[in-house]
């Protein structure tokens, strides 16, 4: 066995044995680790801080797709947790509420029960966003007793009032992280209403943080 130049992920001794299956072993905690995956992780990393599809970095990087998509998946756990943690007992400077539908969904009123409702909160120059619940759940009953044309007409005033108020108001951090939103979450082309509080995390996460920072984040939190 071979001593190997790199620290251990787990605790950071610089004592490491290359055994014959390619991992690595740490003289002080005995742990084992693949620098194959760790390798594939950072290349991951990058490509989610490039805001690369899952698609389009399992091309890039010449990995399977569902091998892509896992680390996606737990890229973006872990980022709602930190900013979870970022955001504790931080001041609060203003807020505002957002409501979201996809271009394509608002010319139908039954599809008003898709749109994703969240919070968004200004503080120390970076945005948290607290994602309301889904009225996907009362839908049927809308629609069952005939209240849903009703809805719909209070809910598209709604809309307009608010998009008026948007245009009118002056620019600040959170109508700027709506923009950076609404922009950001075209490349997705539709994200299921199971999944949209990561992808709004995520994007909370890359509005808050420049890319190298991103990538020093996602690097300390998964251990790397």
């Amino acid at each position: 066995m071979l001593k190997f130049r790199m620290k251990c992920i787990y605790c950071h001794h610089e004592k490491l044995y290359l055994l014959k299956s390619g991992q690595l072993k740490c003289a002080k905690c005995k742990k084992k680790f693949s620098p194959k995956k760790i390798k594939a992780d950072l290349e991951l990393i990058e490509c989610f801080c490039e805001s690369l599809t899952i698609n389009e970095a399992s091309k890039k990087l010449d990995i399977n797709y569902i091998s892509a998509k896992k680390r996606y998946e737990r890229f973006r756990q872990l980022i709602a947790n930190f900013l979870e943690e970022a955001y504790k007992e931080k001041l609060v400077l203003e807020y505002d509420e957002y409501i979201y539908l996809e271009k394509s969904k608002k010319k139908v009123k039954e599809n008003i029960f898709d749109a994703q409702n969240f919070l968004t909160f200004h503080y120390e120059n970076r945005v948290y966003n607290l994602l309301m619940p889904n009225l996907n759940r009362y839908k049927n009953q809308f629609l069952e007793n005939g209240s849903d044309a009703i809805y719909f007409k209070e809910f598209s005033r709604f809309m307009m009032q608010n998009k008026i108020s948007k245009t009118q108001k002056r620019e600040n951090c959170i109508t700027q992280f709506w923009l950076f939103f609404e922009e950001s979450i075209l490349k997705y082309k539709g994200v299921g209403s199971e999944n949209f509080f990561y992808y709004l995390k995520e994007i909370e996460f890359k509005f808050n943080y420049e890319k190298s920072e991103q990538y020093e984040i996602l690097r300390m939190i998964l251990k790397l």
